[in-house]
């Protein structure tokens, strides 16, 4: 594929479509721990570094996860969590064969655990194209906002991630409107789930929770 069909689309943009209803966690659905989210990736013959992003990035949903139960949101962790770590599942086939790894992977991860609130933040990962509100779209939020804190195995800001993302997109694709508009609701969303959360997500770690 080429690495167009990897960047935000413009046409993944503000949907006309209503606001889907709320995405929340329900006892009786499955969620897979760590070790089944690995299977996964094994099955699906996941790159080595895309793991390692993945990994990141879970550390950084599970942070917010957990601090969102303190300040008394409906949140599952471990739900959360799984989301994050298979939100790039379909990313090693899309980069062989092409395709949209966002709206591939959340197909299969709904296939492969039956859950649409964990399909719900892989399939959303790169932009979520209606109004943000934490209450009843945590986990997609959550999931959408730490991939944008990890550029490969790397924390980073959201400003530094994008910057990257113009380098290997924006400029040769001509994206530049398109990644722009993906930075300004990752910051939006960042100042959002930082009045929320009640934390400075520049000064926090995401590994034990501490401010740095």
């Amino acid at each position: 594929m080429s690495a167009k069909d990897n960047a935000p689309k413009a046409g993944s943009r503000r949907s006309n479509l209503p606001t889907p209803p709320p995405v929340r966690p329900a006892p009786e659905l499955f969620v897979p721990d760590d070790a089944r989210c690995a299977r996964y990736w094994e099955e699906y013959a996941m790159l080595d570094n895309v793991a390692a992003h993945s990994r990141m990035v879970a550390d950084v949903a599970t942070f917010l996860a957990r601090r969102a139960v303190e300040k008394g949101i409906d949140v599952d962790v471990p739900t959360v969590r799984a989301s994050a770590l298979l939100h790039d599942l379909a990313k090693t086939y899309c980069i062989r064969h092409g395709g949209n790894h966002s709206q591939l992977g959340g197909a299969w991860v709904a296939e492969l655990t039956g859950n649409p609130v964990i399909a719900s933040g892989v399939t959303h990962h790169v932009y979520w194209p209606f109004a943000m509100d934490l209450e009843p779209y945590f986990t997609p939020l959550a999931v959408l906002y730490a991939d944008k804190r990890v550029n490969h195995n790397r924390l980073v800001s959201v400003k530094d991630r994008f910057k990257d993302l113009v380098v290997r997109y924006g400029i040769p694709l001509n994206l530049q409107d398109s990644i722009n508009e993906t930075k300004r609701q990752a910051l939006e969303l960042e100042q959002l789930l930082c009045d929320t959360l009640e934390v400075d997500l520049n000064a926090c770690d995401f590994d034990s929770g501490r401010l740095v």
